[in-house]
C-alpha cells in the first residue's frame, strides 16, 4: 500500500514535469486566486473586528488642550462626572498612551518619548450604554480645554454598512474565484489526460481500477494547488504586516485596532494552503470523474 502510494506521489511529480506550461498555467490559476481570497478574507475579517469593537466601545475619548493647567484639568474632570449618562472617568496621561502604542506597534515609537511625545492627555469617559455615547461627546466637545471628543461609534453606522456589504459581496466573491480557479485546473488536468488516453486505456484493459489510474492525478492537482499557495502566503506574510503597520497607529486612537498579525497570518496563511490543496484536488476529481464515468 505504502509502495503503491509513492509511486503515484512520484508519477505524479513526472507529470508535472512533462506538462510544464500547462502546470505553469495551472499553478498562476492558483496563485491569482488565492491572491484574491486572501485580501477579501482580511477586508472581511477585518471590517468585522472593526464593527464588533465600534459596538462594544462606550468610551469617549477626550483629548486635552496643550497648556492647559493641573487646576483646570481637576475643573474639567469635575465637569465631565457631572454630565448626566457617564458612568466612570479616568485619566490617562500623554506618556501613558505613548506606553500603550509601544506596546501594540513595538520600539518604534521609543522616538516619541519625554518632550518629543506628541500625543494628548487624555480622559477616558465610559457611559452607562452605547446609544449615549454620542450624545455625551457631543456635550464634551463644547467644553473649555477640550481638543477633541473622539469616540468608537463616530462611524458605526457607516462601517457596519459597509461590514454588512463587504460580507456579502466578498463571501461571493472568493466563492466564484475559488469555482473558477477548479475550473481551470480541471481543464487543465483534462488536457494532461487526454495526451495520455492511451496509457489509461491500456491499465484499464489490464485490469486497473479507476482508483489505480486517478490517484497520480489527484496528487498532481493537489501538488498544483500546493505551489499555487506558496506566493499568496508570502504576500500575506510581509504586506500584511505592513498594512497593520500604517493603519493601526491612526485606529488606536479611537480605541480600535486591526486583527494583530500573530493572529491573522497563521490562521489565513493555513486557510490558503488548506484553499489550493483542496480546489486542485477537486479540479482533478471532476476531471477524471467525467474522463472515467463509464
Amino acid at each position: 500500500m505504502i509502495r503503491t502510494f509513492f509511486r503515484h506521489l512520484f508519477e505524479s511529480i513526472k507529470s508535472l514535469k512533462r506538462n510544464g506550461w500547462m502546470t505553469v498555467a495551472s499553478t498562476s490559476a492558483v496563485t491569482i486566486t488565492l491572491v484574491l481570497v486572501g485580501v477579501f478574507l482580511g477586508v472581511i475579517m477585518n471590517t468585522t473586528k472593526l464593527a464588533t469593537d465600534i459596538e462594544n466601545n462606550v468610551n469617549v475619548n477626550v483629548f486635552v488642550d496643550i497648556g492647559t493647567t493641573s487646576e483646570e484639568m481637576d475643573q474639567l474632570k469635575s465637569d465631565l462626572k457631572d454630565l448626566p449618562n457617564v458612568e466612570k472617568v479616568t485619566f490617562s496621561s500623554k506618556d501613558e498612551e505613548l506606553d500603550k502604542i509601544q506596546e501594540t506597534m513595538g520600539s518604534a515609537f521609543k522616538l516619541f518619548e519625554g518632550d518629543s511625545n506628541p500625543l494628548y492627555d487624555v480622559y477616558i469617559v465610559s457611559t452607562t450604554s452605547p446609544s449615549q455615547t454620542k450624545k455625551v461627546a457631543g456635550k464634551i466637545s463644547e467644553m473649555p480645554h477640550v481638543f477633541k471628543a473622539d469616540y468608537g461609534g463616530k462611524n458605526s453606522d457607516k462601517i457596519f454598512k459597509i461590514a454588512g456589504n463587504i460580507k456579502t459581496w466578498g463571501l461571493g466573491g472568493t466563492i466564484l474565484l475559488l469555482f473558477v480557479a477548479m475550473f481551470l485546473i480541471s481543464n487543465t488536468i483534462r488536457i494532461t489526460i487526454l495526451s495520455r488516453q492511451r496509457e489509461i486505456q491500456i491499465m484499464r484493459l489490464v485490469g486497473a481500477k479507476n482508483g489505480f489510474i486517478r490517484w497520480p492525478f489527484f496528487l498532481e492537482g493537489a501538488w498544483i494547488g500546493l505551489i499555487g499557495s506558496i506566493i499568496p502566503v508570502l504576500v500575506l506574510i510581509f504586506g500584511y504586516r505592513q498594512v497593520y503597520l500604517l493603519a493601526n497607529p491612526a485606529l488606536l486612537t479611537s480605541n480600535l485596532s486591526l486583527l494583530p498579525p500573530a493572529q491573522f497570518v497563521p490562521m489565513v496563511g493555513t486557510a490558503l494552503v488548506v484553499i489550493g490543496v483542496v480546489i486542485g484536488s477537486l479540479g482533478s476529481i471532476i476531471s477524471m470523474r467525467r474522463f472515467l464515468k463509464v
